[in-house]
């Protein structure tokens, strides 16, 4: 009796184990449980999008585009420092002159030697204009010598009067040539001047553009500012210009910028491009200096998008902000995060992110019941890195597990 008694009453404990076991949710064995209190407060949703600095006003520099010239590249021997202060008309760089130098003086004795040979064939050519007027002036002077003899052939002899005739026909023919010769003579010679003037213009114009090379070999700042020197491909790797290097003719190496006013452009996917518009405010961070907070403003929003860089069906759009501020620091091509802000509610419940469950497209969250814990369905709004938005499903004060997931 006594062992049935015992027996019944183990099986009674186990019963009861299992019942009170059963009526709570099931707790990890040797999870340490951290939780949180739901509270209300008011959660700001803030975008945040990557971009580049740019100042407002800059005028880009290039490698000058030389006329008439196949010069491959041009070597700097002159360059104003990254960071420089100019002023309009400062001299910005130099490039060598040399070979543009020897190429005006090559040009200009080439120019100087032609206006000498139009000058000699100008004086020949008036000299021989006189012989052949002189010697038309003589044919001239002879056929008429020649008419007045066969005047005389009614009172010479036969023979002195066909004598006459003859000279009277050779002269005629021979004015008759000069005459011919003359106006080709005249139409050759200014032929050959033409080409000799043609030639001359051109060597001028050869000349003048050697002129204006060698005066481009200098470029001055076209504004007041502060100097930026681009990344160029030089020795087979990228690197910022400096003097010695060699820059091809129309490459941009270096920009004057106006660092009072800077903006930020940044890409913006499609999925976050319907939260923005014009006139929003925002915060800008520079990476290399996390310390620089500017307050910015949306100025400018793309309304046509662009292919993405992974697939045509995904479409960026370019953001234009505005910085509100000045730094000397503050420099083009500095990368830099923009913080927009999207959507600002009070008084609303928020939990940390973790602290959700998702599972076939409904959000859970563990709420404290008694000892353990049940997952509860909740519906969440808005949320961000951080935090969650519950629209429904919890109240103000209960106690939810931390690392539910």
């Amino acid at each position: 009796m006594a062992l049935l008694a015992g027996l019944a009453a183990l099986t009674l404990a186990v019963w009861v184990t299992v019942s009170r076991r059963a009526s709570r949710p099931e707790v990890p064995v040797g999870e340490v449980i951290r939780t949180v209190t739901v509270e209300r407060g008011e959660f700001v949703y803030t975008l945040r999008l990557s971009g580049t600095t740019e100042a407002v006003q800059s005028r880009a520099v290039l490698a000058p585009m030389l006329a008439g010239s196949q010069l491959g590249s041009l070597v700097i021997t002159k360059l104003v420092p990254a960071g420089g202060k100019v002023k309009p008309g400062d001299l910005l760089v130099e490039f060598d002159r040399q070979s543009q130098i020897k190429n005006f003086l090559d040009k200009q004795a080439e120019f100087r030697d032609l206006v000498d040979q139009i000058a000699r064939k100008q004086a020949e050519g008036d000299a021989a204009r006189a012989k052949d007027e002189t010697e038309l002036k003589q044919a001239e002077n002879a056929l008429k010598k020649a008419e007045l003899e066969v005047q005389k052939n009614e009172v010479i002899s036969s023979i002195d009067a066909e004598k006459n005739l003859e000279a009277l026909e050779q002269a005629k023919a021979n004015l008759k040539q000069l005459q011919e010769t003359f106006d080709l003579k005249r139409s050759a010679a200014k032929a050959d001047f033409r080409i000799l003037e043609i030639q001359r213009d051109r060597a001028r114009e050869a000349m003048l553009h050697a002129q204006h090379n060698e005066e481009l070999m200098s470029i001055h700042s076209p504004m007041a500012g502060v100097v930026v020197l681009n990344t160029i491909w030089k020795q087979g790797k990228w690197g910022e210009v400096q003097e010695g290097d060699e820059v091809r003719p129309g490459v941009p190496f270096m920009q004057v910028v106006n660092p009072s006013a800077m903006q930020v452009r940044v890409s913006v996917n499609q999925a976050d491009f319907l939260g923005l518009g014009v006139g929003q405010s925002a915060e800008v961070r520079l990476d290399a200096y996390p310390e620089m907070v500017f307050p910015a403003k949306l100025e400018q929003l793309a309304p046509i998008g662009n292919n993405g860089q992974f697939s045509d069906k995904v479409r960026t759009f370019s953001a234009l902000f505005s910085i509100q501020g000045s730094d000397p620091r503050l420099m083009p091509d500095l990368s830099a995060a923009v913080d927009v802000e999207i959507e600002r509610r009070a008084n609303v419940l928020l939990v940390p992110r973790e602290t959700v469950i998702t599972e076939n497209g409904r959000d859970y969250i563990r709420v404290k019941r008694g000892l353990g814990f049940e997952k509860r369905l909740v519906t969440i709004g808005r949320r961000d890195d951080l935090k969650s938005v519950v629209e429904s499903g919890l109240q103000a004060g209960e106690v939810i597990q931390r690392n539910a997931g």
